[in-house]
């Protein structure tokens, strides 16, 4: 639980109330990773993104879970991510989903961090960098079949798995894609399955032995299923959070996964305005009858959206309240009118459930 908290002394000892925090369920995460485990069978590997502190829940603690929970490999966006999970526990696979800069490739090369490797000038550099270290480098090379950031052209991939072949202090271990918009273009999505299988026949017909193929990330897992090879890599469905898009899997999700974050923070005060009384910066909201507002403990420098002023609900009670006026930094106003009892302490859930509600 982090968050921003209020501190008080007493007979000298400290109390602490939380006036704006996050929750994380850890038996919602444990319960979804299971749920994949299910889905994909015991033959195929689960490699977790736990990229940005594992999706904001907490990097550390959740690696901790994730590793007594059924997690075959991490995946993470860069370095930093990588030695906060060694530092959790060694030993465990970690593949870099992000380019390794150029300066940091001896540090992935000690730490036995997996780089992606999209070009032959990135396999020269791991594999000089191996040379002057004595180690082996197990390298997953990023076919770019249509998301276009990271990742080799697939017709230039076969020059690629050459070269690699050629380059002492490397083992291609991994060859991978990443669906660009399996949640919502099923034609482009097939498309890139195909483009895929293309460059691993290829790669098999080159004589390459490759242990790890993967392309399913959350999305791909719910809508492309013929594309599931013997990795996926979860992101947001081990949170409990179904991947946005026009193909909806809200009810699949809501049915097998548990949200695992909540976000929350406190009533301060209640007060009753007349009608005709503006509320917050540049007197944008106006009350359009005589009505209850409670100011709320979290504003925009919490992360609480600015865009969600005088539209955003949030939960009080166990119920839906509107937000009114301009967010704030650290405040925001709430009408409470339908509220018969709220006092200042109350818990207000701006992310998450409360009683039916969600």
């Amino acid at each position: 639980m982090l968050g921003r908290r209020a501190e008080s002394v007493c007979n000298g000892s400290m109390s602490v109330a939380y006036r704006c925090w996050a929750e994380v369920d850890l038996a919602a995460l444990r319960e979804n990773l299971a749920w994949l485990r299910h889905t994909v069978g015991p033959e195929v590997r689960i490699l977790t993104v736990v990229k940005a502190d594992a999706y904001g829940h907490g990097l550390k603690q959740i690696a901790a879970l994730l590793m007594q929970s059924g997690t075959d490999i991490f995946g993470v966006a860069n370095l930093t991510e990588a030695e906060a999970i060694r530092s959790v526990g060694a030993g465990w696979p970690i593949l870099c989903l992000g380019a390794c800069l150029p300066y940091e490739i001896e540090q992935a090369v000690r730490d036995q961090v997996r780089p992606t490797i999209s070009s032959a000038t990135e396999a020269e550099q791991f594999s000089a960098a191996a040379v002057r270290l004595g180690q082996t480098v197990r390298v997953h090379v990023k076919v770019d079949t249509g998301m276009g950031r990271l990742g080799v052209e697939p017709d230039r991939a076969g020059e690629l798995f050459g070269r690699i072949q050629a380059l002492p202090g490397l083992e291609l271990e991994g060859l991978y894609t990443h669906f660009a918009a399996a949640e919502d273009d099923v034609a482009f999505s097939r498309q890139q399955a195909a483009r895929f299988r293309r460059v691993l026949d290829h790669a098999r017909a080159q004589g390459l032995q490759v242990p790890l193929v993967h392309a399913s990330n959350s999305a791909g897992l719910l809508h492309q299923r013929d594309a599931i090879f013997n990795v996926v890599r979860p992101g947001l469905l081990v949170y409990g959070i179904a991947p946005p898009g026009r193909r909806r899997s809200d009810l699949a999700v809501r049915h097998h996964f548990r949200p695992a974050l909540s976000w929350k923070c406190r009533v301060s005060l209640v007060k009753t305005v007349p009608r005709g009384a503006s509320l917050s910066y540049g007197r944008a909201f106006v009350a359009p009858r005589r009505m209850r507002v409670a100011t709320l403990t979290a504003g925009y420098g919490d992360g609480y959206p600015r865009a969600g002023s005088h539209r955003a609900r949030v939960l009080i009670g166990g119920r839906r309240c509107r937000i009114v006026g301009w967010i704030t930094m650290d405040q925001m106003l709430a009408d409470v009118s339908a509220l018969e009892a709220i006092e200042p302490g109350d818990e207000v859930v701006l992310l998450g459930r409360q009683g039916a509600e969600e």
